[in-house]
């Protein structure tokens, strides 16, 4: 049986690691690369760096922190924020990225993914989706779940699945940050839609959560989290320790 991913997240402003509520309030945590070389050290399996502001403000991702990263970890590294091109997608990977997570530059070019996936192949595009209900229905968020595109949300990543992203990272704008446990309604209509990976993301608050998370949705393959990490609620070790207790594989 694959093993289940326990993937912490680094969401970086200004060269500095924060963590907000529901993508806002957003309070300083850490250095990114002293992070990242914690968890690598410390059981994670891989981990998520995001330039959270890079699309809002209309910028590249900021490359000499990632690279200082890159070189310090020992576990694959996800890196989004500002990839709009496939220049965007080279310059990342070859900082050290194993992949890259697109979300509003795909929104705008969508053929991108496809032409990203035809380059580096599909284990290196991820599709990163901010998704929020609005009005009982699943819409896709753009800009740092700033702005709503209108799009239906499953749909949309189906899409993006069948252009060539190989694996779903789907964040939750209803329970990010808010600690009451990972939206299973919203992971559950992802996961019957598509063949890839998909990482839960936003929500957990606690190891139950990600029990949870893995019992009733066996489809889905890794859970990823900030703040609980960042401010030391839960070991990775414990989690994991957990995980395996109640028969969910990991790697110890």
């Amino acid at each position: 049986m694959i093993t289940k991913r326990i993937i912490p997240c680094l969401d970086v402003k200004n060269g500095r690691v924060v963590k907000g509520v529901n993508f806002a309030g957003l309070s300083d945590v850490s250095s990114p690369v002293e992070l990242a070389k914690f968890y690598s050290d410390n059981g994670a399996d891989e981990l998520v760096f995001y330039d959270i502001t890079a699309s809002a403000e209309g910028r590249a991702l900021f490359t000499d922190i990632l690279c200082e990263v890159a070189r310090t970890i020992f576990i694959p590294l996800t890196v989004g924020g500002g990839i709009n091109t496939v220049d965007d997608f080279d310059r990342v990977l070859k900082c050290g990225a194993d992949k890259v997570s697109v979300n509003s530059g795909a929104i705008r070019d969508p053929d991108l993914i496809y032409k990203a996936a035809k380059l580096y192949g599909d284990q290196c595009v991820v599709i990163s989706a901010d998704v929020k209900r609005v009005d009982g229905v699943f819409r896709v968020f753009a800009k740092g779940g700033r702005e709503n595109t209108g799009m239906e949300a499953v749909e949309w990543i189906r899409r993006c699945v069948g252009n060539g992203a190989g694996e779903v990272v789907l964040n939750s704008i209803d329970t990010d940050g808010v600690k009451g446990g990972f939206d299973l309604e919203m992971l559950d209509a992802v996961c019957n839609a598509v063949n890839v990976p998909v990482i839960a993301s936003g929500g957990a608050g606690g190891i139950d959560h990600f029990v949870t998370l893995f019992k009733t949705l066996p489809k889905v393959d890794a859970g990823l989290a900030a703040s609980i990490f960042h401010f030391g609620e839960v070991a990775i070790s414990d989690l994991k320790k957990t995980l395996y207790e109640n028969g969910i594989p990991v790697r110890i």
